[in-house]
């Protein structure tokens, strides 16, 4: 079935709010929460030659949960390089604060080009500090997946960065 124009907005005054509200509940953040609808329903619409009717709802609010916790955990990463250029900034030079901002723009370029599963799987290891097999089990996949995906992700990143991390 493919969803039509009228049922797309159908679909959209009845469930903004209250994805909405579901995002902002994880997220804490009234604009992101309404981007993030935005965006879940842009990504609904593109998919709408695939849509059921039945499961709607729980696709809706699947693909808003997922885009709510890549803002946070972009949000988490930006965090995290702030507060590190904030500890480091007191005996900076202004050559150094240009270095570290531009490895900033790389570093949040090459993760951008890392796939979902492995900037995912990479920033679950490395900024929050998840062991692999939590991370398995997290992700519903084998350990051995995630070894596969880290190896990937940290090959991809030197080759970026030309730094190990």
């Amino acid at each position: 079935m493919s969803l039509t124009l009228s049922e797309f907005e159908q679909l959209f005054d009845r469930y903004f709010e209250s994805i909405k509200n579901f995002v902002y509940f994880k997220t804490g953040n009234t604009s992101a929460s309404e981007d993030i609808v935005q965006e879940t329903f842009i990504k609904l619409w593109e998919r709408k030659s695939e849509i059921k009717v039945k499961t709607v709802a729980s696709l809706l609010y699947t693909i808003a949960s997922n885009l709510a916790k890549n803002h946070l955990k972009h949000q988490s990463v930006v965090f995290n390089f702030a507060n590190k250029q904030k500890i480091h900034s007191y005996a900076e030079t202004p050559q150094q604060v240009l270095e570290e901002q531009e490895f900033g723009k790389k570093l949040e370029l090459a993760l951008g080009s890392l796939s979902e599963a492995h900037r995912t799987t990479f920033l679950m290891n490395r900024i929050e500090q998840i062991t692999y097999s939590e991370i398995a089990v997290r992700l519903n996949i084998s350990v051995k997946t995630v070894e596969k995906r880290m190896s990937i992700a940290l090959k991809h990143l030197y080759k970026e960065l030309g730094y190990k991390l």
